[in-house]
């Protein structure tokens, strides 16, 4: 009698603690800096047929200019876009233009190539702790705004963004803002097919802005492309091309509370300025207050104006950038989602000061991981900056865990890529604007030209690894001398020489009498 009777209690007691157990899980797997929502190891990327025998430097394809600038696609169809599962575009921004709110159903890392500017993202729940004012009211007196936020851009930084996350950038610089971007369709995230698509919050940006280029309709897009067209034009739509637009405005007008005539001005049908516009109204940058916080999150010095400052020196608050990173989450108390994506830093900057390899008489190389932006990890990102002075060599190597998609930034130079049957599939000079897509475990090596060479290379994963063929860090070095004699039919003599004659990392100075 007394078994039975304590059954049901031990049952009871049983799921207590399962339940118990379940949400100490889930609150330590906050406490780790696992954002809501996201999974706890990242999900792997879908597979892609890359059966390439070929590969072309590439231009972008499709252009569409807008108000205060233009916006330029990268054709993806092509074979090796199709490889890596990838979309890219580049933004050219003129002085006071402002690239609409919207954002993507995949996530996005883009590269500031020149210029400087202002770059907002808003973030779901995460509060408004940050002011700006302005002059547009009657007395001519500030008048106050508060909003998520804002980060200040200049050529050089890395900024990641995640799917469907809102973003909007303004230049407040005195020179054109360029700013390229690859966009990983092929990353678990999107959910969606592999097709690019912007998603415009405002305006009435042209179709081909909305799908990077591509056509509506598959047949018409195929029939272009064989037309080789470079740059489209395409007229605005009857209908906005924002996400308000397909709405009915009396909808709108309870959603937001306003009244229908101002709803159907949200959804921007007859306004034909495109995707970048010029703002009119004069933008402040936040106050005094919010703008030490912001340099406490930002690493920064406290003297202004901040982009008129030395070039290089102000970056060197990336180490101390992180310590903060990491020591705000004890000295908070909040619930969770603040201690994440609201606290997460979205842009790095790549200096010279920071190089993960630097040779004086060769360039240097930056790598932007989920190290030293932690935010990759989720997307399954980063990013490299190369330099090379006038012929040095960039050391053959492969991408052990990722595909490479490389963007010239300055000068010019050869790229070798060697397929798994020892054909090269791209041996060419490559100059600035370029784009070239080295695909995972394929062979490569840099060289520049006289002019030196510069390139921002994005990678699909969070920890892109190489593996040197040449150089002190290489297979060579690592293998006995014996094998390499034997594998290659040569002496011990040669084999000595061969493992040791490079003594540089992994940038190469030019050796005499080299040539290009």
């Amino acid at each position: 009698m007394a078994y039975s009777s304590s059954l049901p209690f031990s049952v009871c007691l049983l799921v207590l603690f399962h339940g118990c157990f379940a949400h100490i899980d889930l609150v330590t797997n906050h406490h780790q800096g696992q954002p809501w929502g996201q999974p706890q190891q990242p999900q792997p990327r879908r597979q892609s047929q890359c059966q390439i025998q070929n590969l072309n430097a590439l231009q972008p394809k499709h252009r569409f200019r807008s108000e205060a600038g233009e916006t330029e696609f990268w054709d993806q169809n092509e074979e090796q876009f199709q490889c890596a599962s990838v979309a890219f575009l580049r933004h050219k921004i003129q002085r006071k233009g402002l690239l609409l709110p919207s954002f993507t159903s995949a996530p996005m890392l883009f590269y500031v190539e020149q210029g400087e500017g202002i770059h907002g993202a808003v973030f779901p729940g995460c509060p408004e702790t940050y002011q700006s004012q302005s002059q547009q009211n009657i007395q001519d007196r500030p008048q106050r705004d508060q909003h998520q936020k804002l980060r200040r851009l200049k050529e050089g930084d890395v900024v990641a963004l995640p799917a469907g996350v809102a973003h909007w950038i303004f230049n407040n610089g005195r020179s054109q803002l360029v700013l390229v971007a690859l966009v990983d369709v092929g990353n678990d995230a999107n959910q969606l097919d592999e097709n690019f698509r912007k998603f415009f919050l405002a305006g009435n940006p042209q179709g081909g802005v909305v799908r990077g280029g591509q056509s509506r309709d598959r047949n018409q897009r195929q029939s272009r492309t064989q037309r080789g067209e470079r740059e489209e034009e395409e007229l605005q739509e009857s209908g906005g091309n924002n996400v308000l637009s397909g709405f009915r405005d009396n909808i709108l007008a309870q959603a937001f509370g306003i009244d229908t005539r101002l709803a159907r001005k949200l959804q921007n049908e007859r306004d034909n300025r495109g995707a970048i516009v010029r703002m009119e109204h004069e933008f402040m940058w936040p106050e005094e207050g919010q703008r030490r916080q912001g340099r406490e999150e930002e690493g920064e010095e406290e003297r202004e104006p901040k982009w008129q400052r030395r070039q290089e020196s102000q970056e060197e608050g990336s180490e101390e950038e992180e310590r903060e990173e990491r020591g705000r989450g004890s000295r908070r108390s909040g619930n969770g989602l603040e201690e994440t994506f609201c606290s997460m830093r979205l842009k790095h900057r790549t200096p010279a000061s920071s190089a993960d390899v630097f040779n004086p008489r060769g360039g240097r190389i930056t790598t932007v991981n989920s190290f030293n932006l932690p935010i990759l990890q989720y997307l399954q990102l980063s990013a490299e900056r190369g330099v090379l002075y006038n012929n040095a060599i960039y050391a053959p190597h492969w991408n052990m865990n990722a595909h490479s998609i490389v963007y010239i930034t300055r000068g010019n130079g050869r790229i070798q890529i060697v397929s798994e049957n020892g054909e090269a599939i791209f041996d060419e000079q490559v100059e600035r604007g370029q784009v070239i897509t080295v695909p995972q475990n394929h062979a490569v090596v840099k060289k520049a030209g006289r002019r030196g060479f510069e390139w921002i290379a994005f990678k699909t994963n969070a920890n892109a690894k190489i593996s040197q063929i040449a150089g002190r860090v290489s297979i060579m070095r690592g293998l006995p001398v014996d094998v390499l004699a034997n594998s290659f039919g040569i002496s011990r003599e040669e084999a000595m020489r061969l493992k040791h004659n490079r003594q540089e990392v992994s940038v190469f100075s030019p050796r005499q009498g080299s040539q290009q």
